[in-house]
């Protein structure tokens, strides 16, 4: 089994997570591709890039703290509602003790559309996260895996107002046992093509 957990510190080995993830992009790089179907008329494919920027409240799992930050984010998707979205979120404000933390991540998303200017989302991200310890006694950077979704509003054609963005990040090797994180954004989000 390659996840098997280590005894004395019932954690699964980063290496045999890497390992997983190339063996599966590997062999789907190995299959063929259909060429067989036909595109319908009316679906002509293609992607939009849109980028963004929020403002974020987040509670952390660390002596219950509760933190504001500024979130930015670039999102690719496809018409078949699918795609990408980055993000890196800075909680430097409302904080005590100089206690800080950023996060930087990427994952898949998948959108669709109730009504005409209404989308809500869902997302997966995984990526890293940087901790500052009470009054810089020491700095971590950790794995962090999040799970989220929202509703975005479309304002005008290039525009939209990202009503609601909930998360939930989880960093599972952070120095004091697992560190749990709720977080709430709203901005807006801007087109690009």
């Amino acid at each position: 089994m390659i996840l098997s957990f280590c005894r004395s510190c019932h954690k699964p080995p980063i290496r045999g997570v890497w390992i997983a993830a190339l063996l599966i992009t590997g062999f789907a790089a190995l299959c063929p591709s259909a060429h067989a179907q036909v595109q319908a008329a009316g679906d002509k494919g293609g992607a939009r890039v849109t980028v963004g920027a929020l403002a974020s409240g987040e509670a952390l799992d660390y002596g219950s703290r509760k933190m504001l930050g500024i979130t930015g984010f670039a999102d690719i998707d496809t018409r078949r509602r699918l795609g990408m979205e980055a993000e890196a979120r800075w909680l430097e404000f409302h904080k005590t003790d100089n206690v800080h933390a950023e996060t930087y991540s990427i994952g898949p998303r998948y959108h669709f559309d109730l009504g005409r200017r209404i989308e809500p989302y869902a997302k997966g991200l995984i990526g890293f996260g940087h901790f500052n310890y009470p009054y810089n006694l020491g700095t971590d950077s950790d794995l962090v895996i999040t799970a989220g979704g929202g509703l975005d509003y479309q304002l005008t054609h290039r525009l939209y107002w990202r009503a609601a963005d909930f998360e939930y990040q989880y960093w599972p090797q952070f120095h004091f046992g697992g560190m749990n994180t709720v977080a709430v954004s709203s901005g807006l989000r801007l087109r690009i093509f």
